[in-house]
């Protein structure tokens, strides 16, 4: 390359960079999510710097979907392999069936109403099916909410339509060599299934003795290299059996997350991960056309919005079959959209003229106006569907069994929730913890805390944690308004019970005070207390250090 043409792509390349943080700080200021400030940036450089032709890139497209791989590679760290077994109802029952159905009922419109011929039916039915990996994941992900029980169900769908690509891939393969022989395309996806299992169950030893000697070395660099050599050795290897690049990143994810190394290792792929994940969406905002979706607005708009109330109605019936009506919809919504891998399936079905240009062109809008909007509800699924729809039905999914019995219930579990959690766990004392963020929750989980989702000033939370006939709640929020509806929920439920609250304020006292609460921790006069007492009686060192320590 010469050196014009290297300064020229170092111009452009930093030229993209400047135009979607532009966008991004823009964007984040109106609360929109920074995937359209992507995909935007793609739309400028396409037009506004006279790059369309990067949209047919095949080193660009490779070097994008690696941002899906590295998505992949992290949702692969929250799955153990015990967990993944816990998760196989949702992958298996409720991916399957959806995929089919949708296929099945997408191919018989196409086909006999719309009047498509059979071999574009199949592809554009197949491709329909699916819904994005990487918008959806990526936000249930920074959300935390991939641990509510929607999460849970749309993780495992999208899941299995990654696993469903291959075979679709194979299956278009077919469709432009007919002359080849069924049977040995089979007997080649079997192998390679084989194969990747072998690889897999091979890996799991060696992950974790490659990521021990990384880390023991003490060179912090060295270690984050390991990852990164893992991540795409895996990726690499698992396209050369045939597969997805982001099935092997998923798969090597798994055998990390039976490590120790869990956590570190996923702190430090991160800033890849959105890095590439970024570049993804740039080159979806490159394909569109928007002169093409100008003279054919109408119609993209009605056909995607068609194909989104299909797959909702349909991915609700499939997940209401085992699962409530709030967690169906919430599902339901946030699978409608159409997938990334679309766009690869549309580009092998283009290489074998098996679909007609401005029919490619057409699936491709929808796919990417899909991709755009859905960031702007997908945000808001969970607390409408609730509020709107199913206020009263409590996420029995994150609730713990009946059958507690004197036991003490933390509320809260923030940094005085954490140490109370802690000391009691020290103690033998059988405890669960309750808290309404997502975010904490998360952490409990990561922690292998007792710890559960829900509202505690919600009767049928605390009837469901079996306050009746726990020996004491203890309240640790920081919210006095929310602390006052606790404690009357909790003091109807069991008048007898030992309540104990933290408060920080005479105000938050006063706000309490008609309440029979048998013990109010004032937490400034408590620390006065401990203040004179230690200055005046001296203890050894050992001991302050261990009542001090984080509980972090």
């Amino acid at each position: 390359m010469s050196s014009s043409a290297t300064h020229g792509v170092i111009f452009y390349v930093t030229l993209a960079l400047a135009i979607s943080v532009a966008l991004n700080i823009v964007l984040k200021r109106l609360g929109i999510s920074q995937v359209i400030g992507y995909i935007l940036t793609g739309t400028v450089v396409s037009y506004g710097l006279g790059l369309k032709q990067l949209a047919d890139s095949q080193v660009l497209s490779e070097v994008a979907e690696f941002g899906i791989v590295f998505l992949m590679f992290t949702i692969g760290l929250e799955l153990s392999l015990e967990r993944l077994r816990s998760l196989k109802r949702y992958i298996f029952f409720n991916g399957s069936l959806q995929v089919v159905l949708t296929a099945s009922l997408l191919f018989v419109i196409l086909r006999y109403l719309l009047e498509l011929d059979y071999t574009s039916s199949i592809i554009v039915s197949l491709a329909l099916s699916l819904s994005s990996t990487a918008v959806v994941l990526g936000f249930l992900k920074q959300s935390k909410e991939i641990h509510l029980p929607y999460g849970q169900h749309a993780m495992g769908i999208l899941i299995f339509q990654d696993l469903a690509v291959i075979p679709m891939l194979l299956l278009i393969g077919f469709l432009r060599h007919q002359e080849a022989s069924l049977s040995l395309l089979v007997m080649d996806a079997l192998f390679g299934v084989g194969a990747i299992l072998a690889l897999f169950l091979i890996g799991r030893r060696l992950v974790g003795w490659l990521l021990r000697f990384a880390a023991e070395s003490g060179e912090e660099e060295l270690f984050i290299g390991l990852v990164l050599v893992i991540t795409i050795g895996a990726s690499v290897g698992a396209h050369e059996l045939g597969f997805t690049y982001s099935l092997g990143a998923f798969m090597a994810g798994v055998a990390v997350a039976e490590t120790r190394y869990l956590h570190k290792v996923e702190a430090d792929i991160v800033a890849f991960r959105d890095l590439l994940l970024g570049t993804f969406f740039v080159t979806v905002g490159l394909k569109i056309d928007l002169a093409y979706f100008v003279e054919h607005a109408g119609r993209i708009l009605l056909l995607l919005v068609a194909v989104m109330l299909l797959k909702s109605l349909l991915i609700f019936l499939v997940v209401r079959i085992k699962a409530s009506k709030n967690v169906a919809l919430e599902t339901a919504l946030a699978l409608a959209q159409l997938g990334e891998f679309s766009f690869a399936i549309f580009a092998l079905a283009e290489n074998g003229q098996l679909l007609d240009p401005a029919l490619e062109q057409e699936l491709i809008m929808m796919v990417v106006l899909s991709l755009m909007i859905t960031p702007f509800y997908l945000g808001h699924i969970h607390r409408l569907v609730s509020r709107y729809c199913c206020p009263e039905e409590p996420h029995a999914e994150l609730l713990p069994p009946t059958g507690h019995r004197d036991h003490v219930i933390v509320c809260g579990y923030s940094v005085v929730g954490k140490i109370v959690a802690r000391d009691l766990r020290a103690r033998g004392i059988d405890y669960l913890v309750v808290d309404n963020s997502m975010k904490h929750v998360s952490e409990g989980l990561d922690r292998g805390e007792p710890i559960y989702l829900g509202d505690l000033s919600r009767r049928q939370v605390a009837e469901a944690l079996a306050v009746e006939h726990a020996t004491a709640v203890i309240v640790t929020l920081d919210n006095p308004e929310k602390k006052r509806l606790v404690c009357e929920t909790v003091l109807s439920v069991n008048p007898e019970v030992n309540l104990v609250v933290k408060i920080l304020t005479l105000e938050e006292k006063q706000l309490l005070a008609d309440l029979e609460i048998p013990s109010i921790i004032d937490s400034k006069l408590e620390v006065a207390h401990l203040l004179v007492d230690r200055a005046l009686h001296p203890r050894s060192p050992e001991r302050p250090m261990m009542e001090g320590k984080s509980p972090g």
